[in-house]
C-alpha cells in the first residue's frame, strides 16, 4: 500500500470496509434464512393440508360403512329397494 503519511486514514478505510462487508454478510444471511422459512412452510403447509384431506377421507369411509353395515335402517332400505327392483324386472 502506498503511504501517503496519513496512517489512520488507512485504518478508517479498513473500518468502513469491514462494516460493509458485515453488514452485507448479514444481508445475504437473513436472505438466505427467509427463503429457507419460506420453503420449509410451504412443505409445511402441504402436509397439514394433505393430513387433513386424508384425515377427511377416512373419518368419511368410517361413517359410509357404518352407515352401510348390516342390520341398519339404510342396508335395510337397500336390500328392500333391490328386492322390489328384482321383483318387478322379472
Amino acid at each position: 500500500m502506498v503511504d501517503n503519511g496519513h496512517p489512520e486514514e488507512d485504518d478508517m478505510g479498513k473500518a468502513v470496509a469491514y462494516l460493509v462487508a458485515m453488514i452485507a454478510g448479514v444481508v445475504v444471511v437473513g436472505w438466505v434464512a427467509i427463503a429457507l422459512l419460506h420453503a420449509l412452510m410451504g412443505a409445511l403447509s402441504y402436509l397439514v393440508v394433505g393430513a387433513i384431506v386424508v384425515g377427511g377421507g377416512v373419518y368419511l369411509y368410517g361413517r359410509a360403512k357404518k352407515g352401510l353395515a348390516p342390520g341398519t335402517r339404510t342396508q335395510r332400505r337397500i336390500e328392500a329397494a333391490a328386492k322390489t327392483y328384482r321383483m318387478r324386472n322379472r
